[in-house]
């Protein structure tokens, strides 16, 4: 006779636990559940002495507790998320630390800062999608979006649309980026120290045409009426293109070149240099940005400085348009360009 040893019962599964709420943590912390929120909601309106705020922290960490984002919004008629959709361009160093400075100023202020990262669609119709998440402010990035997506916006409950691009928008708050300043200041200094064939890095990366473009365009402005010309050399941003537009570089006859920014000038920079390009005495070159990689070449990279308002400005302006949502949309030109001038020109 065999004998089946026995088997222990499978466990039956834990209770799962229940979510704690507000009044959990006003029973622990011993004050009321508007106590929990006043505290938790940052509210200003209402003064809560340290100690009671102290004991609420401590009680909702002790718990676990989260306030409820999407009741939050019920009860303030609006949501406290400010949308930030992914730029359509690469970005690089500058940029970056823009948006990293940003978001802390947001933070500070209580709001919360998403950013929506989708390759398509783009402009009024993404417009949609973004109003779907019902944000307080949409800070949109680049150029495409029209009057038809702000409305959209607006409609969802957004009280603020602020665009960081080339132009204004019908009914969005304006930080106007001109990118022609970059160029003229290049080609200006260019110009002043002497240099007449100036050639102008395009780059072949999709998504960068609205700033190459003014750029372009800026050195262009820059020598307009003089004797100097003006040679668009499109590059990709890769060794192998940077070495083939080196190999040809004396047949092109340039006396300098904007290299579009510090990163580009940096890859053209060291093909001339394999080539046998002397810089500067044969070849001026200029970036922009003014990276920190820049100042350890040798020689060490003449740029263009460019300067964008910081984070608390752009935050407080956001803040402002949040609370005054009838108020008329402001425009602001918001990029300063310096050039500084170093070995390579």
């Amino acid at each position: 006779m065999v004998q089946i040893p026995n088997t222990p019962a499978p466990a039956s599964p834990a209770p799962p636990r229940s979510v704690p709420t507000s009044a959990d943590v006003a029973r622990l912390a011993g004050v009321s559940r508007a106590t929990v929120s006043y505290v938790l909601n940052n509210t200003s309106a209402v003064r809560i002495s340290e100690p009671t705020r102290r004991r609420v922290h401590e009680a909702a960490r002790e718990l676990g507790y989260v306030p409820h984002a999407a009741a939050r919004s019920l009860r303030a008629g609006h949501s406290r998320m400010v949308l930030m959709p992914a730029p359509a361009f690469p970005v690089g160093p500058l940029y970056s630390r823009f948006i990293t400075d940003l978001q802390s100023a947001l933070s500070r202020l209580d709001y919360t800062v998403v950013q929506y990262g989708t390759a398509q669609p783009h402009g009024d119709e993404a417009a949609r999608a973004w109003a779907e998440l019902r944000p307080v402010a949409v800070l949109v990035p680049g150029a495409g979006l029209g009057p038809r997506g702000v409305a959209v916006l607006k409609r969802s409950g957004a009280r603020a649309v602020v665009t960081l691009g080339p132009e204004t928008v019908e009914g969005a708050y304006a930080l106007l980026v001109e990118h022609e300043a970059v160029g003229h200041s290049a080609g200006a200094h260019l110009y002043d120290r002497g240099r007449r064939r100036i050639g102008v890095v395009v780059p072949r990366q999709s998504g960068l045409e609205v700033f190459s473009a003014p750029r372009l365009a800026g050195v262009r402005q820059a020598v307009r009426g003089t004797d100097a010309t003006v040679t668009e050399l499109p590059l990709g941003y890769d060794e192998a293109s940077a070495a083939r537009l080196a190999a040809r570089w004396r047949e092109l006859d340039l006396d300098a070149v904007f290299a579009y920014n510090d990163e580009y000038a940096m890859l053209l920079m060291r093909a001339l240099q394999d080539e046998g390009v002397r810089i500067p005495e044969e070849t001026a070159v200029v970036g922009a940005d003014d990276l920190m990689l820049g100042r350890l070449l040798r020689p060490r990279l003449s740029t263009v400085h460019l300067e964008l308002p910081s984070g608390r400005e752009l935050a407080e302006l956001v803040d402002r348009a949040v609370r005054a949502p009838g108020a008329p949309p402001e425009t602001h030109k918001v990029l300063r360009a310096t050039v500084v001038h170093r070995d390579s020109s």
